[in-house]
């Protein structure tokens, strides 16, 4: 499988790329990958680069965009924060990738049982990391159930996942809201932003 030229890209669709990252996720699950040449693609992309997608994800090891989804060198712009959310300079890194060197969709890729999302959970408290879990707690706030706060916590896995889809909806809520360039290329159908979620028991994506 060769590298993006410039010409591939702009022949796919938002619904093309986001094919594209679906059927290399199915080939992910199956222990299979395309037949690429690494070494190829890192000559075919030294003179530029024309990537379909940009994924936003966490930092967590388990949860590597380019593996997850079977892609190549060249192939997607990967954003990486615990957490998966967004601020000013993740926002300009969306713009840059889909307004200036043209991907076609934006994935905002949560995953189940999320060390940033327990954190948050827990209202735990840690150096910088403390600010880091402020952004997430919406999330948590925005979950009414369960009532009962000794269930409200990293403890009670099914509210951490529920929590974990949460943050990916207001994340995407938040790339809408605040930035008026992302906003518009999806008004126009030029981009699609949507979420998905990763469990890390099989190497699915379940895309929203």
């Amino acid at each position: 499988m060769k590298a993006h030229t410039k010409e591939t890209q702009a022949t796919l669709t938002p619904e093309k790329a986001l094919t594209f990252l679906k059927e290399g996720n199915i080939r992910f699950q199956n222990n299979l990958k395309a037949n690429r040449n690494l070494l190829e693609q890192v000559n075919d992309t030294s003179s530029g680069q024309f990537p379909f997608a940009t994924i936003l994800s966490c930092i967590d090891s388990r949860v590597s965009a380019e593996l997850v989804f079977d892609q190549g060198l060249g192939d997607i712009f990967s954003v990486r924060i615990a957490g998966n959310f967004v601020n000013e300079d993740i926002l300009g890194s969306m713009e840059f990738a889909t307004k200036l060197a043209g991907t076609k969709v934006i994935v905002v890729l949560g995953h189940t049982a999320c060390g940033a999302i327990k954190g948050a959970c827990d209202d735990a408290k840690l150096g910088n990391l403390t600010a880091l879990i402020q952004k997430i707690k919406p999330a948590v706030e925005a979950v009414t159930e369960p009532k009962d706060a000794t269930l409200r916590n990293s403890s009670n896995i099914d509210f951490v996942n529920t929590v974990a889809e949460k943050n990916i909806y207001l994340t995407i809520d938040n790339i809408r809201n605040q930035s008026p360039v992302l906003k518009e290329m999806e008004d126009e159908g030029t981009i699609k932003i949507v979420g998905a979620m990763y469990d890390i028991k099989d190497g699915a994506v379940t895309f929203y």
